[in-house]
């Protein structure tokens, strides 16, 4: 094959594993255009094409992450990763890695760790990367990264529920979810919720989001059934859709464009978290975005009298 061939086969792994490290699709592609960058001005063939781009991937995906760390400190209210519809890269043998790995709840986890550990943790945990290929992406020794790859998977497993829910679980649990919140029903909502779940979401200071996070089913649920009456009067759609591998949904405005992504957190039979991620630069790989401040706009003025 040619470089460019051998490149593209490999493409979906490289965003993959950035994506992973980074929590971000833009700058996953980035990262990824900057290793075939990289790979096409390379003077001499590596002897494995795959160990080459997968580290150079890695060291471009942690360098972004180190800058990046600054700017999520000062970002405004909850920070969520931006949302993925679709993994590239598809592996059988390691399918339940993959698929936990995306989660929004997982790469959550995956922010409390160093860049270096969570490099380490996403080739060897999730990809299976031999550590000797590992300490070649991050340029530490073997014994380095196993001690890295220990203390983030206790950070990890710290983070995680006891009890995973089976994907045919949470499809019928979402399926109710988005059929009560359709008809705007505060008790069938509110059947499916945690008694302690929460709902925040991800504005970035530039759109509308909640003040802080609600918490409880009943104020969950009427908020839900609330917001259902209020979109459906100014035409904004939902679409039902695997987000970050779980349950979510993609919300349009009347001439569908892109008002927000939601996902969901299920476990243990009832939906733990409700996440919403709002911020039009987390959103733009999705589709044309929609402008929220003159949706809330909207909204307000369609209200009734009475309320």
């Amino acid at each position: 094959m040619s470089e460019v061939e051998e490149f593209e086969e490999l493409r979906p792994l490289l965003f993959s594993i950035a994506y992973r490290i980074l929590g971000s699709v833009g700058e996953a592609e980035d990262a990824v255009q900057e290793t075939w960058l990289r790979f096409d001005g390379s003077a001499t063939r590596p002897t494995s094409v795959k160990a080459f781009l997968s580290a150079t991937v890695t060291r471009i995906s942690i360098d972004v992450l180190r800058s990046a760390r600054v700017r999520r400190e000062e970002y405004v209210g909850p920070w969520f990763p931006e949302p993925l519809l679709s993994d590239p890269y598809q592996d059988p043998a390691r399918a339940a890695e993959l698929a936990d790995s995306v989660s929004m709840a997982a790469l959550l986890l995956l922010e409390r760790l160093s860049p270096l550990e969570r490099a380490v943790f996403v080739l060897r945990q999730v990809f299976g990367f031999g550590f000797d290929e590992v300490a070649t992406a991050v340029g530490r020794s073997e014994a380095a990264c196993r001690q890295l790859l220990v203390r983030a998977r206790r950070h990890m497993e710290a983070g995680r529920p006891r009890f995973e829910t089976v994907r045919a679980e949470w499809e019928e649990l979402a399926s109710r979810f988005f059929d009560a919140f359709h008809e705007g029903d505060v008790a069938g909502l509110r059947e499916l919720l945690a008694a302690d779940v929460s709902m925040v979401g991800d504005g970035g200071g530039k759109a509308p989001q909640l003040a802080r996070a609600v918490i409880g089913a009943e104020s969950v649920a009427r908020l839900l059934a609330s917001l259902s009456i209020k979109l459906v009067r100014i035409d904004v759609t939902f679409e039902p859709h695997e987000v970050n591998g779980g349950p979510g949904a993609i919300f349009h405005d009347r001439d569908g464009k892109v008002l927000y992504a939601l996902v969901l957190d299920v476990l243990d039979g009832r939906i733990q978290t409700i996440r919403t991620v709002i911020n039009p630069d987390k959103l733009g790989h999705v589709g044309p975005v929609a402008d929220a401040w003159a949706i809330t706009r909207e909204i307000k003025q369609a209200r009734r009298p009475e309320e």
